[in-house]
């Protein structure tokens, strides 16, 4: 294993503002257990990417042109199950309510929370590898 006790967390960023994507690279690449291993735009291009690349993490924004996130998620988890997606948005807290009862994201984390938590979210998630899933399969509902 790299870099200590575990593996590199394989992490995919989707996102339709440029700007944030960017910053989102930025902030990934400071990490050493954290490899980015793609950058998308809208939902179609993140399960293109994710059956390409088979990210442990998605960060996934939810309003994007040509598919939505909401949309993407349930493609991904058809394809991918055991990838750990974060609902990335700026959606109300009613709505959020809305969306953990229906979504198939395993988490949630509002676009104005501070990066280190984010980031934090992505190694949490990013630990639940897939050989200890069947034992410990759960949601991360998280508030961030």
């Amino acid at each position: 294993m790299l870099f200590g006790h575990y593996p590199l967390i394989r992490v995919l960023v989707v996102d339709d503002h440029e700007l944030t994507r960017f910053s989102l690279k930025l902030a990934l690449d400071c990490h050493q257990q954290i490899k980015l291993v793609g950058l998308a735009s809208n939902g179609k291009e993140a399960i293109e990417m994710t059956e390409h690349h088979h990210p442990d993490v998605i960060i996934l924004d939810l309003q994007m042109p040509v598919m939505d996130g909401l949309t993407a998620s349930r493609h991904i988890k058809a394809i991918e199950p055991k990838t750990q997606i974060i609902a990335y948005s700026s959606i109300d807290d009613f709505q959020i309510d809305l969306l953990l009862g229906t979504a198939k994201v395993d988490a949630f984390c509002k676009k104005d929370t501070p990066t280190k938590d984010l980031i934090k979210l992505v190694e949490k998630l990013g630990k639940l590898k897939p050989d200890c899933w069947e034992e410990t399969e759960q949601k991360v509902y998280s508030r961030l």
